[in-house]
């Protein structure tokens, strides 16, 4: 069984080739602009160096969501077109639930995201990256205000917390994790913003 794995969420990008327990390729860089011309060249460029093609994947893992609006419609029609073609299982993952895959000593993980005017994306899982808190946008003070020190704080963001650390995240862990999941069909996987886009919130305004 081959997977790929993109999270395009953020600008941390991540292309990964993983065949049962052995991680054959990973492609991880900060990605400022244009992902959308460099995803496919990097996916391309792994499957070379393994002697691959994409008829050779059998499942695809897709991160669609929270995060960048326009890195996840990158990531989400990537792989919606490769599934849809080639008639690939298609598995949506959290940006969220990624980042969770982070070791820690901590007891629970809380993975955040800017989402900017002092929001975040943000939920809260254990060492077993079972859910807690399910993945929404809300107030950074609010989030945290009841928050001990069996949290972990984790973000690639400059969050204004003293006790963040940045994600070091385990490809494997959340491969294993949802490796059983039923595959949907292309058409039905959407981003999963958790939030309005602006021209979406300026349309509200003006209605």
């Amino acid at each position: 069984m081959i997977n790929l794995l993109i999270d395009t969420s953020t600008s941390n990008l991540t292309v990964s080739i993983i065949e049962e327990q052995n991680i054959l390729y990973k492609y991880q860089q900060t990605i400022l602009s244009d992902m959308a011309s460099k995803l496919l060249p990097i996916i391309d460029n792994g499957l070379k160096q393994l002697n691959l093609t994409l008829k050779d994947i059998d499942k695809i893992f897709v991160v669609n969501g929270p995060g960048s609006f326009t890195g996840i419609r990158v990531g989400v029609t990537v792989a919606k077109t490769i599934a849809w073609t080639l008639k690939k299982d298609i598995i949506p993952l959290s940006s969220l639930e990624l980042m969770a895959t982070t070791h820690t000593n901590k007891k629970y993980l809380v993975p955040m995201i800017d989402a900017r005017r002092g929001n975040v994306f943000t939920g809260i899982y254990d060492k077993n990256l079972n859910c807690i808190k399910e993945d929404k946008l809300v107030n950074l003070e609010k989030s945290i205000k009841n928050l001990n020190d069996d949290y972990e704080f984790i973000s690639y963001d400059n969050i204004n917390l003293d006790n963040l650390i940045k994600p070091n995240i385990d490809i494997l862990k959340i491969i294993n994790k949802h490796t059983n999941d039923k595959g949907i069909n292309p058409h039905n996987l959407n981003p999963n913003y958790l939030k309005l886009t602006e021209a979406e919130e300026n349309k509200l305004k003006n209605d």
